[in-house]
């Protein structure tokens, strides 16, 4: 259903405690889940966030995004992201392989899903500078040669994790 091109894992190391995220390290394991696949930035139409729709961590997740991802992109296809928890809540040790089943549906269906209750982007988090944009309905897969995508999941204890997928190629079923 999907090729996993690259992952990557990290730690927060030393930080503000269990509950703050540390953006630098996300913008590290998502670059380096990009160089470990051969992806570059301007490839990943979609990124499924982790997301939790918190006034810390979400700022800090979509400038690592922004930072690693985004920036290098046209202003015209901003990096589109989504998260899972808007639809089946935090699952805690689950979320990220739901994050990772959801994507690889999203690829297969060529569309991608809305997130729930986002009526007004969070003013703070700096979406255009970032060139993120977070989806509030579903949408067509971006028209692209190869759909590539990512997943981030970031846990509890500082441990961040990112994964590159891709769509298999189009073939015709017998």
């Amino acid at each position: 259903l999907a090729l996993i091109r690259g992952s990557a894992i990290n730690h927060d190391g030393r930080s503000n405690g269990l509950t703050a995220p540390h953006g630098p390290s996300q913008e590290s394991v998502i670059r380096r889940a990009m160089a470990v696949s051969g992806v570059d930035a301007t490839e990943i139409a979609y990124v499924e966030a982790h997301g939790t729709g918190t006034p810390l961590g979400d700022p800090i997740e979509v400038h690592a995004l922004g930072a690693a991802i985004g920036r290098h992109r046209p202003a015209s296809a901003p990096l589109l992201i989504g998260t899972v928890k808007s639809n089946i809540g935090h699952s805690e040790g689950a979320a990220g392989i739901a994050g990772l089943i959801k994507t690889v549906l999203a690829l297969g269906h060529e569309r991608i899903p809305a997130s729930l209750h986002i009526h007004v982007p969070s003013p703070t988090i700096q979406w255009a500078q970032s060139n993120v944009r977070a989806l509030s309905k579903s949408t067509p897969w971006p028209d692209v040669e190869r759909r590539i995508a990512g997943v981030s999941s970031f846990g509890f204890s500082g441990t961040n994790a990112h994964v590159i997928i891709e769509a298999p190629p189009h073939t015709d079923k017998p």
